[in-house]
């Protein structure tokens, strides 16, 4: 700044240094101001508390790549009190992670949805029975499912296979099986399957039913959002999905670093959770993003999971009618 741009009466004044540097301050204060204004923001609330599940949005946060994008994300989980939907709902946040099933259900519910980045390739979903025999032989059984939702797939084949399972809901461990309370329970081979086994519990091929190898590896996570919000901010949602598939894949190359990642938001949300843990979910989720078939992870939906869930969840009443690929799409 040239001081003859400063005025007259300023010229030879002895304050006139003190006035220099407070004018270059107010320039640079307003400066950022203006740059931090170009910044879209967008508020991210996943499903569930912190942990390796969402290893890759913690990436693209800390590793500067949504901001890279144009965007000012603010990651913020669900509480016990305001649920991830909850928030979409009242446009607290912008965009949320669902499974496949929940997803339909909330469409069929009457609320529009759009994924704009599917991570999950296969199911991960399993039931493990405490007496150490197949899950599929206990008729009647008093089985754990979660009381958020996430167990329609494990419905539908209850109904399908006449199983005739008395659900018993729980929140979000294993402590009722552990306890004898229940016969057996649901659990994601990424998170409560890896709890019993810490808890000393023995999983075998025997006592583990694994949907995904039994003609239901229908696909789970994606990141959605309402199609209200999509159809007026769909440069915004593509910003986001790209960035946040940049995140997974620096995840998927720098997994120690992003354990250090995963286990800065744990701490910081106070999760009551350890490394060891989070090392294997964050394999686990890695894994169950290379497709199949492929054997590459292609961050998209399939038509044919779709048409699967969606079938099934019509034949036995956890929707009233088909939903198509082309409403879960962006276009």
């Amino acid at each position: 700044m040239s001081y003859a741009r400063i005025p007259r009466c300023f010229k030879d004044h002895p304050l006139k240094p003190f006035f220099v540097k407070k004018l270059i301050l107010f320039v640079l204060f307003f400066s950022a101001a203006a740059v931090a204004m170009a910044q879209e923001r967008f508020v991210f609330t996943p499903q569930w508390t912190a942990q390796a599940q969402f290893a890759g949005y913690y990436v693209a946060q800390e590793q500067g790549f949504y901001r890279d994008a144009g965007l000012e994300v603010e990651i913020v989980h669900p509480s016990l009190t305001q649920s991830a939907m909850s928030r979409i709902r009242r446009n607290e946040s912008q965009a949320t992670t669902l499974q496949l099933c929940q997803a339909m259900e909330i469409i069929d519910s009457g609320i529009p949805m759009v994924n704009i980045l599917q991570t999950s390739m296969n199911n991960a979903m399993v039931i493990v029975s405490r007496r150490g025999v197949d899950p599929l032989t206990q008729k009647g059984a008093r089985v754990g499912i979660w009381s958020a939702g996430f167990g329609q797939l494990a419905i539908c084949m209850s109904i399908k296979d006449g199983l005739d399972y008395e659900w018993i809901r729980f929140a979000n461990n294993v402590n009722l099986f552990i306890k004898g309370a229940i016969d057996a329970t649901l659990a994601m081979s990424y998170n409560e399957y890896y709890q019993l086994v810490q808890a000393g519990y023995e999983v075998t091929d025997t006592n583990v039913y694994r949907f995904c190898d039994h003609g239901y590896n229908v696909q789970e996570d994606g990141v959605y959002m309402t199609r209200e919000y999509y159809n007026k901010h769909k440069e915004q949602a593509r910003k986001f999905a790209e960035a946040s598939r940049r995140g997974w894949e620096w995840a998927a190359e720098h997994p120690e670093e992003t354990l250090d990642i995963v286990m800065k938001y744990v701490e910081e949300n106070h999760i009551a959770t350890n490394r060891v843990m989070q090392d294997l979910m964050l394999k686990d989720i890695l894994r169950l993003q290379t497709d199949r078939e492929s054997g590459e992870r292609e961050f998209r939906l399939r038509p044919d999971m779709v048409k699967m869930a969606s079938d099934l969840m019509v034949e036995y009443m956890m929707i009233d009618k088909e939903v198509t690929y082309e409403q879960l799409t962006e276009e």
